[in-house]
């Protein structure tokens, strides 16, 4: 006897669907989510919101009129009488959940706030939300009155992250309005990873050994390599991390005097161009004609700590020059089309004063894996303290992953595209006719045409 013929029809068939839907979800994971992963999902979650939201403590008593049993007298056949009374009674009400609206990972929801409720209390639970959802991890993206959007992933997509490459050419050639938005990676949320400069003027990077702080900046490197902007390196550590890159780099110092005098120029340049946009009436150097518009400049900071360091009083002088060039840069750079990118193993207030003035002018954070708490917390704490458990709960076996805070303040967790010494290297070589010159990165509209020593606000 055949196994088919004893085998119901109905079983062959539901067995069929299974296979079929299991080499769907596997061969074309993204069409699946979106035709029956995510309408299930999304069924889920309004039959059970009132519960999770209840015990997620998000459900506020309100009283409202209700039909309520009242038990009676007990007749003679034993049978107790029931009366049914309207009456005011104190229920749990859950906020109101509009539709969600699928994304490529996960999923966005918008609740309507109960009274009294504020976007935090919702940013408190996210962690209950994503085990009761069974999700990856649920984040709050946005708020307004009334309002708070949360966004669920389904899988982790800094699993498998492709790596950065150069961009393309705009077809129309580079415009202001794509400059200085390289991207490195992927967000947790599935969109790309952009350092924007021109939003975040200045950035720090700070990771332990093998954390993904090198490969970040190789990332950047690559992106960058065919945008018209200047890269400026300094590298302590004899230039065995940057020195690789020294075709695409404008400038390149290697010890602290050196550094000391390339500061002392970029302060000087920053002058020029001040003097430009004043000449122009622009507030800043985007807002100069094209012919006119400075190069912009991107300084590459690896060890950080190296510049700060002192061993006696004359390295002292040193690093009060450097710290206070840096700080400079820090406060007046964006305008003028100067910025930061500073990396470092540790970024702390021992260092010296100068450090924690210089950090409080960097708005955009990266916290790799770092070895001990106090980093994490010199790093984020001053701007959120709720990314420093994310922070130390990174894998030693995902490098690359960080902890990303941005102007507004709020925290993800992304990671950079994996981009290997020889890729980098070999971006940097094949757009080495790219790097503007010393006097290129000097010419800044009028500016250029005005001498240092005749004009005392712009000396360093």
């Amino acid at each position: 006897m055949n196994l088919l013929d004893v085998i119901p029809r109905p079983a062959l068939i539901a067995l069929g669907v299974l296979v079929a839907l299991r080499l769907w979800r596997r061969l074309a994971p993204v069409s699946y989510w979106y035709l029956i992963g995510f309408p299930v999902k999304a069924v889920r979650l309004r039959w059970t919101w009132r519960h999770i939201a209840s015990g997620c403590g998000l459900t506020k008593k309100r009283h409202r009129w209700w039909f309520t049993t009242v038990p009676g007298l007990v007749a003679s056949t034993g049978v107790v009488k029931v009366k049914r009374r309207f009456q005011r009674v104190a229920v749990d009400t859950k906020p109101w959940m509009k539709l969600p609206r699928p994304l490529r990972h996960g999923w966005r929801v918008t609740f309507h706030l109960l009274d009294g409720q504020v976007p935090d209390d919702y940013a408190k639970v996210c962690e209950r939300l994503a085990h009761a959802w069974r999700v990856e991890a649920v984040r709050v993206v946005g708020s307004r009155p009334g309002r708070v959007t949360l966004q669920a992933s389904v899988r982790d997509p800094l699993t498998n992250v492709q790596p950065a490459t150069p961009c393309d050419d705009p077809p129309s050639g580079w415009t202001a309005a794509d400059l200085l938005r390289p991207v490195v990676g992927v967000l947790e949320s599935g969109a790309s990873w952009s350092l924007d400069f021109r939003l975040i003027p200045h950035w720090m990077n700070v990771g332990a050994t093998q954390s993904g702080k090198s490969n970040l900046i190789n990332a950047l490197i690559v992106a960058l390599a065919r945008q018209p902007v200047a890269l400026v390196g300094f590298d302590l550590k004899g230039g065995v991390e940057l020195s690789p890159y020294a075709p695409r780099l404008s400038a390149l110092v290697t010890n602290r005097t050196d550094a000391v005098k390339l500061l002392a120029e970029l302060i000087g340049i920053m002058g020029l161009r001040m003097l430009a946009c004043r000449e122009h009436g622009a507030r800043d150097i985007w807002q100069l004609p094209d012919a006119l518009r400075p190069i912009p400049v991107v300084i590459l900071v690896d060890e950080l700590a190296e510049l700060f360091l002192t061993a006696d009083k004359a390295e002292k002088d040193e690093v009060t020059k450097t710290a206070t060039a840096l700080l400079r840069i820090a406060q007046l750079g964006r305008a003028f089309g100067i910025h930061l990118l500073l990396s470092g193993q540790r970024i702390g207030s021992d260092l010296g004063p100068g450090v924690t003035a210089l950090r409080a002018q960097i708005g955009g954070r990266i916290c790799h894996r770092v070895n001990d708490p106090e980093t994490a917390v010199m790093t984020l704490g001053d701007l959120d303290p709720d990314a420093l458990v994310a922070a130390r709960s990174i894998p030693p076996g995902m490098p690359g992953v960080a902890i990303v805070t941005g102007a507004d303040g709020r925290w993800c967790r992304a990671r950079s595209g994996y981009v290997s010494t020889a890729a980098a290297e070999q971006a940097a070589c094949a757009f080495a006719d790219r790097t503007p010159s010393w006097d290129q990165i000097k010419a800044s509209g009028l500016g250029h045409e005005l001498d240092s020593t005749d004009q005392p606000q712009i000396a360093a």
